[in-house]
């Protein structure tokens, strides 16, 4: 996955770097989702919840064509999403 940090957004949290975002993406577990809301839905915008290799859980706003990565917003999970992504991550080693 090749990611796109030209000019990036001004919307990171940070004290979390462009490694660690991308490290949350090819975090094993991740779980990548399609807002339903159309406000996301008008610009293809999607959500990320992943781990960097040091632990830090990571929520990124992005975008893609398929090849390039733009990440449009990204901070630390909040508590409910550390939550949620235990639970998907518990979901999937349970199968």
């Amino acid at each position: 996955m090749e990611f796109d940090w030209i000019n990036p957004p001004s919307a990171f949290d940070e004290t979390i770097s462009h490694r660690e975002i991308e490290e949350s993406f090819e975090d094993p577990f991740a779980v990548k989702l399609l807002p339903d809301s159309p406000r996301f839905s008008v610009q293809a915008r999607y959500f990320n919840l992943g781990v960097s290799i040091n632990g830090t859980g990571i929520f990124s706003v992005y975008r893609t064509n398929g090849k390039i990565t733009r990440v449009i917003y990204a901070r630390q999970f909040t508590a409910e999403e550390r939550f949620f992504y235990q639970k998907k991550m518990n979901e999937l080693l349970a199968e």
